[in-house]
């Protein structure tokens, strides 16, 4: 009988040492959370795990953040100048940097060197294990996957994620899109097998993650192994209402200037029960914030704005690339507004992406297809 996905995780990350973890471009809060608990759970049970992340969040620093985040893969690869010293022995290896060229200078016992004793071999990647978690394809990773082609082809990857639109892109996929989150398939997969090895950082992330991409367990994801997890994370340690303070309560400075001016050019369709605000990069300079405080905006606005129905914000990345955030209680519509715009879901969030349009002009095709869906 064939292994399920679980089992082949366990087995891999039992059998690896250096684990390299990934999350995408833009990390919602519940695959930093994620990311972060699931260091804190490889470094219990042994391992020598790295995590890369180009991203974080102000709301999340009260966690305890792993000891290696990388921006960017460094040394992953080793490059190993080999020399058959059958006939000719080496008895000097000297090195020089010299402005932009490094030199290796080889001195041989005897005479000169034969070009034909020289071999230039790639040594095995310092990785032996890559997780991806939260990206439906490895496109996610942006540059990332262009500039390491070569350790996807040849280190095994295992792909957590819960969106349907996930491509199983690798050896090992466990895509629950039945689950709330990230955290809460991680979760379960430490309870399973490393309940012991589960410490309180651990938990504590985990809890964070699911919490946020729950909206405090209270968006159409939440189901009731939902709360059973999180009942688990607080018996070894996590807890609740820190979380909710620093997530939920405790806003900086910046995030309440960036949600007044949403809130100031808050756009309002009585027809559709449509709510959408415009940000431009100005908005982002002014109040010294960025993109990521958007999906808890969008949260503050659907609570506090009962006749809603669908929310948007739609913000600029470029001049020439917006973005729009669309949350909405009803998850079919939600799909249905995916399916018309190629958008992609992240956690309850539907992220549409225009590039080569301004902003007016991104509005303008977002309406028209939201109009057409409610027709």
């Amino acid at each position: 009988m064939p292994l399920s996905a679980q089992e082949q995780i366990k087995n891999q990350i039992e059998n690896s040492e250096n684990i390299l973890i990934l999350t995408g471009e833009k990390p919602t809060g519940d695959s930093l959370a994620s990311s972060w608990g699931l260091f804190h759970l490889l470094k219990s049970l042994g391992k020598n795990p790295t995590v890369l992340s180009s991203d974080a969040k102000d709301s999340f620093s009260f966690l305890k953040q792993p000891e290696k985040i990388e921006k960017e893969i460094r040394g992953a690869r080793d490059f190993i100048i080999s020399f058959n010293t059958a006939r000719n022995k080496i008895i000097n290896v000297k090195t020089e940097n010299k402005d932009e060229v490094f030199e290796i200078i080889v001195t041989p016992e005897k005479e000169t060197i034969d070009p034909r004793d020289f071999s230039f071999i790639p040594a095995k990647f310092k990785y032996d294990l890559v997780v991806v978690l939260g990206c439906s394809d490895l496109e996610k990773l942006g540059g990332l996957k262009e500039k390491n082609a070569d350790l996807f082809f040849e280190v095994p990857i295992i792909n957590i994620d819960s969106s349907s639109d996930n491509e199983n892109f690798g050896q090992i996929n466990l895509v629950e899109i039945k689950t709330s989150s990230l955290a809460e398939t991680l979760s379960g997969l430490s309870k399973t097998f490393w309940e012991k090895h589960l410490g309180k950082d651990a938990a504590q992330c985990f809890l964070a993650g699911i919490i946020s991409a729950t909206a405090n367990f209270q968006n159409n994801r939440t189901t009731p192994k939902t709360f059973t997890t999180a009942s688990w994370l607080i018996e070894k340690g996590a807890d609740q209402q820190e979380i909710i303070r620093h997530i939920f309560k405790t806003q900086s400075f910046p995030f309440i200037k960036l949600w007044g001016r949403v809130m100031a050019r808050l756009n309002w369709d009585e027809k559709l029960k449509l709510a959408w605000s415009l940000v431009s990069l100005e908005d982002f300079i002014q109040s010294r914030s960025n993109h990521q405080d958007l999906p808890l905006i969008l949260d503050r606005i659907k609570d506090n704005f009962s006749k809603g129905k669908i929310f948007v914000t739609l913000y600029s990345e470029t001049l020439k690339k917006n973005i729009a955030l669309i949350k909405t209680a009803d998850y079919d519509l939600l799909k249905n507004i995916q399916k018309a715009c190629n958008g992609e879901i992240k956690g309850n969030c539907l992220e549409i992406i225009y590039e080569g349009k301004n902003i007016l002009e991104a509005e303008k095709e977002l309406m028209e297809k939201l109009r057409s869906i409610n027709t």
